[in-house]
């Protein structure tokens, strides 16, 4: 058992992004029994949810003539228009149903704001907009983070970097992440991990 200064991270882990969701990540699901299995060695674990509101501002539905995985920019920098997804309270929101939830100590919900997407489980893509998780586990006297989720080259990766630049030691066990590699992101998405001081394990 990992002390309580050790937390879990499960970034994301919903039907949307499963196999038949709307934007699925390829093995998305087959994550699922090994992050079931990891969180027996944690006593603190934290799920993240992504919870758009309809009408998001990163939907390309928002955007007439836009194609959805262009990119265009927003007040705070390069968006990606996504598909509609994880709309709150629909089926591809909720986490996939073998995710053990009940472990969970804490969900951060993010996204949920209709004019700034949130890719990071610490901050809205403004990287300024705090979600609320770094002062939970800081109070929590937690400064150790392994991440595991979906997906590899934009939620996790985001968190990862944004956990290393607020001091905590971040590892992402990459077996238990699938990416979505759009152009060519997931090997940039490692570059960046691994120059943020993320230990890819």
């Amino acid at each position: 058992m990992h002390p309580d200064t050790h937390a879990l991270i499960v970034i994301d882990v919903q039907n949307d992004f499963c196999p038949g969701g709307a934007l699925a990540v390829d093995g998305g699901d087959q994550i699922v029994p090994g992050i079931n299995a990891l969180m027996e060695d944690f006593s603190a674990i934290v799920l993240t949810q992504d919870w758009h509101p309809f009408g998001h501002s990163s939907f390309a539905s928002e955007h007439p003539g836009a194609a959805p995985m262009s990119v265009v920019e927003f007040p705070y920098g390069p968006q990606v228009l996504w598909p509609d997804h994880c709309i709150q309270s629909s089926p591809g929101a909720a986490f996939h149903a073998d995710l053990n939830t009940v472990a969970a100590d804490l969900i951060i919900r993010k996204g949920f704001r209709p004019a700034i997407d949130s890719y990071s489980a610490f901050f809205e893509n403004d990287h300024e907009t705090p979600t609320g998780l770094e002062g939970y586990l800081r109070t929590r006297g937690i400064m150790r983070l392994t991440m595991v989720g979906l997906a590899t080259d934009f939620c996790v990766k985001f968190s990862a970097v944004d956990a290393a630049r607020l001091g905590f030691d971040v590892t992402v066990q990459m077996d238990l992440c699938r990416a979505i590699d759009l152009d060519g992101s997931l090997a940039a998405a490692v570059d960046e991990m691994k120059a943020a001081g993320v230990t890819l394990a």
